[in-house]
């Protein structure tokens, strides 16, 4: 388990591991929803899984809708890429600000949750379909993921293909 540990960055500790545990907590505190485990090894995971989706929303979901109301501007993912050769603090900012949107997407879930327990109580199509209505949108949730993160790649193949 230690060598585990040791293998998780700080991103995948304060954009994964840490929102995964964060909002089960929350969610557990304010919902009928409890993801809590007793076995650390397997909290550990779902946990982890729990942030990666999290994170996920935030990218497809908040960050596009930031960007697209002009509540921010990026740089160029180019320039983004040569600055940050010359310049170690931008990773680290980037993952500051990764971490930020993550919990933005931990509380705006926390209230599509809340909402939706809610809903619940009001109709039954819900309620008897609640585990495919999650699947469908897990799935939804990595295909998209999937397809940003080869952009990333492709980009980054671009960029280093004209240097």
């Amino acid at each position: 388990m230690k060598e585990l540990l040791d293998k998780l960055s700080s991103y995948n500790i304060f954009n994964y591991l840490l929102p995964g545990v964060l909002f089960t907590v929350i969610l557990k505190s304010l919902t009928q929803y409890d993801f809590t485990q007793e076995n650390i090894i397997i909290g550990a995971f779902v946990y982890y899984f729990i942030g990666l989706i999290v994170s996920r929303i935030g990218s497809l979901v908040i960050e596009p809708i930031l960007r697209k109301t002009r509540f921010l501007r990026f740089s160029k993912y180019s320039d983004f890429i040569s600055t940050s050769k010359k310049d170690d603090k931008i990773e680290v900012l980037s993952e500051v600000n990764n971490m930020y949107r993550t919990i933005c997407s931990l509380l705006l879930l926390i209230l599509i949750l809340k909402l939706f327990e809610w809903g619940c109580t009001k109709m039954d199509f819900l309620k008897n379909y609640d585990n495919h209505i999650l699947i469908v949108l897990l799935l939804g949730i990595f295909l998209f993921s999937y397809r940003k993160q080869t952009d990333y790649v492709r980009k980054r193949v671009e960029n280093n293909k004209s240097e």
